[in-house]
């Protein structure tokens, strides 16, 4: 069984839809997410925010933050994750920001992707470095973030 349809089983069981706010995967984990059966039953829809201000126009990140912090943070991608569920009414979302490659900035390295997921209004990050080309990047940071929800939502 994929990661995927576990973690549709998982939703389905307890009655709660997911959402994400993709950056540099640009919508990949939403379209590995909907190849699961029942996906529908705890998916309504997620953004595409590459852009800054997609980021704050779309799913409420502060600009300041993005100012403060950089646009490639924990502190964002906990934002997007939180910003999308309050947009779509969600109990868990997924941000995800990182620099796909094949260069970096703000002093990170290609590969960088950071990680927000919001719970029922309470939110984490975590930062991975992923090493490959861009798509490769992509391919495992959309793979980590589904992965790593499944377990949050195991361990509560």
């Amino acid at each position: 069984m994929t990661v995927s349809q576990k973690l549709v089983d998982c939703l389905t069981k307890r009655g709660w839809h997911i959402t994400f706010a993709e950056s540099c995967t640009g919508g990949m984990v939403s379209a590995k997410l909907v190849n699961a059966a029942g996906a529908s039953r705890v998916f309504d829809g997620s953004f595409v925010v590459y852009a800054p201000t997609a980021k704050t126009d779309l799913v409420g990140v502060d600009a300041d933050l993005i100012a403060q912090k950089g646009v490639v943070s924990e502190e964002v991608a906990k934002a997007m994750a939180y910003g999308a569920c309050e947009r779509i009414g969600a109990q868990v979302g997924v941000g995800i920001t990182g620099y796909a490659g094949p260069d970096g900035g703000d002093g990170k390295p290609a590969g960088t992707v950071c990680f927000g997921f919001c719970v029922n209004g309470e939110t984490s990050a975590q930062t991975v470095c992923f090493t490959g080309d861009r798509n490769a990047v992509r391919r495992k940071a959309s793979t980590f973030a589904l992965r790593h929800t499944l377990l949050l939502l195991n361990n509560i």
